[in-house]
């Protein structure tokens, strides 16, 4: 599979603020990892620079007004307000040349469409991307712009048909907003349930609307579900849903704060059960294949899990022993996790119980309007 790695150092140099749990050095860091498996050094795999997202792309999604305010807050414009469009202190900070940050993100996604749409590749990963909080008029969950909605909107303009696999911690709920009411487009998000985190959405109910009914889908997980059970709920749902459905275009997001590791969220994947989630994606793939980043807050799991989902990606083999200088320099031995911690059996129950009766609300509310049958 041919493949591009969008990527350069003007992604990882802006900070949110000193204290923000996310991290744009982990771009960084996944770049030099991959850099010392040299897996940009064969010809099915290039490295690609990122570039700026146009208006036009940004505005296909999000309002004229909201576009200028992130200017102008970019700019450090102190008439505007940034509360009218949810920045403040905490979640959402904004910063001198958050615009340009904002816009190379986004810019990063849609050079990946791009190339995708012109047959340069037959996959694309831009670990920039995945921010699928961001609201039309307002930033939301760290993100400024929704690039997988700009890049899904490119593929409609094109008159492609478009799933798309949010394997974030969180609920992508940006995303299923953008296309709630449309059978074009089908969202299945896999997340922590939002009775536990944020955005407190995303429940099997969430349904969709009128001729969307029945596309979005959401399959919320208990705390501290680790990979056996999560990757069965994700077996149970995804495949049935993508083989009817028939994509041409498949776009996933990859966020690793579902790491057992992260410090904001409760799930309990490992790398290599993050990795064999997006093998399962790439068994599915058409022809055409965009992989987005996302969430993840530990930024050493972040570089060794999109390293190891590139692998999957351009069906590289990579040694789980970290190449030095790397891995003295950050002082990580293995690619893949050795060490996770064990749960009580009774919490195990409970997880199990959560996850079954999830999968059964789905078959029930969603399966059968595609004309699926349940096993």
């Amino acid at each position: 599979m041919k493949a591009a790695f969008v990527y350069d150092d003007r992604l990882s140099r802006h900070i949110l603020s000193e204290s923000h749990p996310m991290k744009p050095v982990r771009l960084r860091y996944t770049y030099e990892l991959l850099s010392a498996y040299g897996s940009f050094n064969t010809v099915d795999s290039l490295l690609v620079p990122a570039r700026e997202a146009k208006k036009e792309e940004i505005l296909s999604f999000h309002t004229k007004q909201y576009f200028n305010g992130v200017r102008s807050l970019g700019r450090s414009d102190d008439s505007i307000d940034p509360h009218l469009f949810n920045f403040g202190s905490g979640d959402n900070p904004h910063y001198p040349g958050i615009d340009k940050a904002s816009l190379l993100s986004s810019g990063a996604t849609m050079k990946a469409t791009d190339m995708l749409i012109d047959g340069q590749v037959e996959a694309a990963f831009s670990i920039a991307g995945g921010l699928h909080h961001a609201m039309p008029n307002y930033t939301y969950g760290f993100c400024v712009f929704n690039d997988p909605v700009l890049a899904i909107n490119k593929f409609l303009k094109k008159g492609l048909k478009v799933a798309y696999v949010d394997i974030d911690c969180h609920h992508g709920d940006g995303v299923q907003h953008a296309y709630y009411d449309t059978d074009q487009v089908l969202t299945i998000s896999v997340h922590e349930s939002g009775s536990f985190l944020f955005p407190g959405t995303g429940f099997p109910e969430e349904t969709g609307t009128g001729k969307g009914r029945g596309y979005s889908v959401n399959v919320p997980l208990y705390p501290y579900t680790s990979d056996e059970d999560y990757l069965w709920a994700f077996k149970e749902i995804v495949p049935p849903l993508i083989q009817q459905f028939k994509p041409d275009v498949l776009v996933t997001q990859h966020g690793i704060d579902s790491h057992f590791k992260d410090p904001i969220t409760h799930l309990g994947l490992t790398v290599q059960g993050h990795a064999e989630i997006v093998h399962n994606l790439k068994t599915l793939s058409p022809d055409m294949w965009l992989s987005l980043g996302g969430g993840g807050y530990d930024v050493q799991a972040v570089a060794r899990a999109w390293t190891m989902d590139y692998g999957v990606i351009t069906g590289q083999e990579l040694s789980d022993d970290i190449p030095e200088p790397y891995a003295s320099e950050h002082g990580i031995n293995t690619l893949s996790d050795h060490h996770f911690p064990e749960m009580p059996t009774g919490a195990l129950k409970e997880i199990r119980h959560y996850t079954e009766s999830s999968v059964r609300s789905i078959h029930n509310l969603i399966f059968r309007s595609h004309g699926i049958i349940p096993a």
